[in-house]
């Protein structure tokens, strides 16, 4: 079985793009930006006060040789950079007294770069709170057009398993929407197409998993999916979305003949699974790796009007630079 991690990283390096690294004063962060650098997997550009990263990478034992750095204490830029950014029109975003105040701390200075197009991507998140990440990329950034909710984005590859994309498939949202409204679940959805494409190259199929296949239960939690389904595809008609489906309905074409009455582009042959609350998606996940033996990728977010992604605290260097890869792919649409 050849690992998606090396899939990700061999159609990064297609296409490098320069990531901004707000956390890079610590010591994780500053060894992946090595490994993608000297990989060629991204252009690390390392944000934070000059003096602690040089300091930080000297104790790591991290060579900074080739790597970009901008400087955050560097009041001169700084004020130049919160001009640039109300120059160009976010005041609906922050105030200009706001915009100077953020850009003190490396995470907002970052995603400034990133929505001036100075950088094409921003990674985060082995430091900063999952909450902070959102906050920052949310009020700097903002979220892109038609949507209502960031969302996560995940990849799993599965032992075993034989669907349209081989032993791959996405799942939608892993960890950020509690219980999603059914105009928040078809958000989700359009955004995990959008990123599917981005990232894999694939054609989404998307279903809408839940406890019912085309109405053989009734419960408020599926009239949500099913309305989250009719709201997507009037958002989306160029999207192949259907639902709402049980999840073997979904990705078995044996089961999906003998459960959907009706012709479904998706049916039986999905790539693309929206759960219908975190509840379900969590417990998916990690059922795919502590079950099956499966890996789980993806910090990327969804819905922001450019890539951001969000790590894990707990992520090793070898998953970060996986993380890398997948926005890489994400920001080269």
């Amino acid at each position: 079985m050849a690992r998606l991690i090396d899939e990700l990283i061999a159609k990064a390096k297609g296409a490098p793009r320069r990531v901004a690294l707000p956390e890079a004063t610590d010591a994780d962060t500053l060894r992946t930006a090595r490994t993608v650098l000297d990989e060629g997997i991204a252009h690390p550009v390392l944000v934070g006060p000059a003096d602690e990263v040089r300091a930080a990478a000297a104790q790591a034992g991290v060579d900074l040789g080739g790597m970009e750095l901008v400087d955050t204490s560097d009041e001169a830029a700084a004020d130049a950079l919160a001009k640039r950014y109300m120059a160009a029109g976010r005041e609906r975003l922050v105030s200009s007294k706001g915009a100077r105040r953020k850009v003190k701390k490396p995470l907002y200075y970052a995603m400034v770069l990133e929505d001036l197009g100075d950088v094409d991507c921003t990674f985060c998140g082995h430091v900063n709170t999952t909450g902070d990440v959102l906050m920052a990329a949310q009020m700097m950034i903002g979220l892109a057009d038609g949507v209502d909710v960031p969302s996560i984005l995940a990849l799993a590859q599965v032992p075993g398993f034989a669907g349209p994309e081989g032993d791959v498939i996405a799942l939608t949202d892993c960890g950020l929407n509690p219980e999603p409204t059914a105009e928040e679940l078809a958000s989700i959805a359009i955004a995990a197409c959008d990123n599917v494409r981005s990232i894999m190259g694939w054609e989404p199929r998307c279903a809408f998993v839940s406890y019912s296949t085309d109405g053989s239960g009734e419960s408020p939690s599926i009239e949500r999916v099913r309305k989250a389904v009719d709201v997507a595809r009037a958002r989306r008609a160029d999207l192949c979305m259907d639902g709402e489906f049980q999840l073997d309905a979904a990705i078995v074409p044996a089961v999906a003949a003998k459960k959907v009455r009706r012709e479904s582009a998706v049916a039986g042959r999905a790539n693309v699974l929206v759960l219908p609350d975190l509840n379900c998606a969590n417990t998916m996940i990690k059922t795919i790796q502590l079950f099956a033996g499966g890996k789980g990728y993806g910090h990327t977010l969804s819905g922001f009007r450019r890539p951001v992604a969000d790590s894990s605290r707990g992520a090793s260097v070898e998953e970060m630079v996986g993380d890398i890869a997948m926005l890489v792919l994400a920001a080269a649409e």
